[in-house]
């Protein structure tokens, strides 16, 4: 069955390019009174958006310290890259952070992107098609130690001979999110592996495009692909009105340069009911979790907006 069935969810995807951890915890207290059901780190060292001297805090050891400083919210890596770690140890800091937390531990994983981390830390960065190998061979490492008593496992690039890992997580399964949409590859690895498959927003005649060989694949493998819970990041800014919404928008195109590729993640600059049009399409095609991605400066407007007015809205119409 489809990980919390047909419950639509609402959540932030916040990242850590801030410069300091007080900031942080500010954010996603905030975000958790706010009532979202989510909130997310990614898992890059030195992301290309903040330049090559940017700040960015680590993935895995933040999201522990800030799943320990909330308290119902459930609490994400959006996603690690396969390319950082061997999933063993993967496996055991999500472990760990499950306990962290109490059981609110939502782990994402996917093939790897851009990251200036690779050039400047000398960490080999593989070709596409070997990522996608590295991730569906982790895929098997993480489930295995999660829920195995212990586990043998032989592949191409990780290895394990009767590897224990204690304690298990609280969870009886960890809900295992892969982020990605190559429609060849990527997407086999989402059925065969993902109870949540998120990606980032694009126009619904091409999210449903991306369904159809989502579902392909999984015929071929023999799995029912409505057990894949569907989840989508985008980006807004929204305002009571067109003059507002103009004002904060030309407020962020003096930080974002007119070629940064995070204009493509926005999906509404507009009202809240604007908004709720634009979401309502992803909701009749299955999308369950809707992700609003938020980076400094931080959008205090929009995630207020988006969680009084959006959210309630968006739940009648499910």
């Amino acid at each position: 069955m489809r990980m919390y069935g047909d419950a639509i969810r609402f959540g932030v995807h916040s990242g850590q390019q801030y410069r300091s951890f007080p900031e942080m915890v500010d954010l996603w207290q905030r975000v958790e009174e706010m009532g979202y059901d989510w909130i997310s780190c990614f898992d890059h060292f030195r992301p290309p958006l903040g330049g090559p001297d940017g700040p960015c805090f680590e993935g895995t050891s933040l999201l522990s310290a800030l799943a320990a400083r909330t308290s119902r919210i459930r609490c994400a890596l959006l996603v690690s890259a396969v390319t950082w770690r061997h999933p063993a140890v993967a496996a055991s800091a999500a472990a760990t952070i499950d306990h962290v937390s109490g059981g609110r531990l939502e782990f994402g994983v996917g093939a790897a992107g851009d990251d200036l981390g690779y050039e400047q830390y000398g960490i080999p960065f593989p070709r596409a098609g070997q990522r996608l190998d590295m991730l569906d061979e982790a895929c098997h490492v993480l489930r295995g130690l999660w829920q195995e008593e212990k586990k043998t496992f032989e592949g191409r690039y990780f290895r394990l001979s009767d590897a224990y890992l204690e304690p298990k997580p609280v969870q009886p399964r960890i809900p295992l999110v892969i982020g990605g949409e190559g429609k060849k590859r990527m997407l086999r690895v989402v059925a065969e592996h993902a109870d949540i498959w998120n990606t980032l927003v694009a126009e619904p005649e091409v999210y449903r495009d991306r369904l159809d060989a989502l579902a392909g694949h999984a015929a071929d493998i023999g799995r029912d692909p409505r057990e894949i819970r569907q989840s989508m990041t985008f980006r807004a800014i929204l305002g009571e009105d067109r003059r507002e919404v103009e004002r904060r928008r030309k407020a962020v195109a003096e930080v974002l340069p007119p070629d940064s590729p995070l204009w493509s993640e926005y999906l509404v600059f507009g009202t809240p009911q604007e908004c709720v049009e634009r979401l309502r399409p992803y909701l009749e095609l299955g999308v369950r979790d809707f992700l609003l991605g938020s980076r400094p400066p931080l959008d205090w407007r929009t995630m207020e907006l988006f969680a009084t007015e959006v959210v309630p809205a968006l739940r009648d119409a499910a």
